[in-house]
């Protein structure tokens, strides 16, 4: 496939009260793959048709982008690649940000209201893709939620893990090439997890996100998959029906102690803060 076109070091400066402010009050600018049979396409414009209701919208080229950036009037969804700029590594992360335009025309100066990461950028979109409906439906709300209350906009999005009180009443579903050796069979997750889950494939997952499940919660793991650059992993739970965030956080991938998927560390973390507990490394 051909890949997005854009590249950008991770920024830390949160918006302004004032920029949010200005996004709800004016038309979204949809930036599309320039590959025109990209399954990215075909998804997003399905998914924005369906689920955008918080602005206006309009879907452009890149060509129209590179345009139209200079314009701090203007906001953009817009899948573009990430690089942190402490990490020696120098992996490209493909993330899906909301960026307001800027005067210098610069990429990395933009302001981003709001950003996720989808994959790394070698990983092939089937791995991903199918989870854009209840990624965008998750921005969207998280939007909405900094709007209503200025102080998560300094927060991180383990603002979240306050609704991991909830998680109990939901099935987890987790694809087993996502997760750690040490957690990767039913038997060895009851050891970290007490909490109704699955394991299931792509295409179980597939039809729950198709049907939007109210029931089910779902492992988004962003790293290497079998590729050979290996920096972050990263581990997001996300409600399929509500689009709620439960829980998020990442880490450094190391041989044998850190792989790439889900850890033991993580299903203890999640369990401890469900039953309204601490954690403790």
């Amino acid at each position: 496939m051909i890949a997005f076109p854009f590249s950008v070091f991770s920024q830390d400066e949160a918006p302004t009260v004032q920029e949010l402010n200005d996004f709800f009050n004016t038309q979204t600018y949809i930036v599309l793959d320039p590959n025109p049979t990209s399954s990215y396409n075909i998804r997003l414009k399905e998914m924005i048709k369906n689920s955008w209701d918080i602005t206006d919208y309009e879907f452009i080229e890149r060509n129209e982008f590179e345009e139209m950036k200079s314009n701090p009037d203007h906001f953009f969804l817009i899948p573009n690649f990430v690089v942190f700029e402490r990490d020696k590594t120098k992996v490209r992360y493909r993330f899906l940000s909301l960026l307001k335009g800027d005067r210098k025309n610069n990429l990395r100066q933009m302001t981003s209201l709001s950003a996720l990461p989808l994959s790394y950028r070698q990983v092939d979109e089937d791995y991903w893709v199918y989870k854009l409906d209840v990624v965008v439906r998750f921005m969207q709300r998280h939007l909405e939620n900094m709007k209503q209350d200025s102080d998560i906009i300094e927060e991180d999005l383990d603002y979240y893990e306050k609704n991991l009180e909830d998680i109990k009443d939901k099935t987890l579903y987790l694809i087993e090439d996502e997760l750690a050796e040490e957690v990767n069979t039913r038997e060895k997750i009851e050891e970290y997890y007490p909490f109704p889950f699955k394991l299931v494939s792509r295409d179980e997952l597939k039809k729950a996100i198709k049907e939007k499940r109210e029931d089910v919660v779902f492992l988004h793991k962003v790293g290497p998959q079998g590729t050979r650059r290996r920096s972050r992993c990263y581990k997001i739970l996300m409600g399929i029906k509500d689009a709620k965030m439960y829980y998020y956080d990442y880490h450094t991938i190391k041989k044998g102690r850190r792989p790439d998927g889900l850890l033991a560390k993580d299903l203890r973390k999640i369990k401890t803060k469900a039953e309204g507990g601490i954690f403790i490394f």
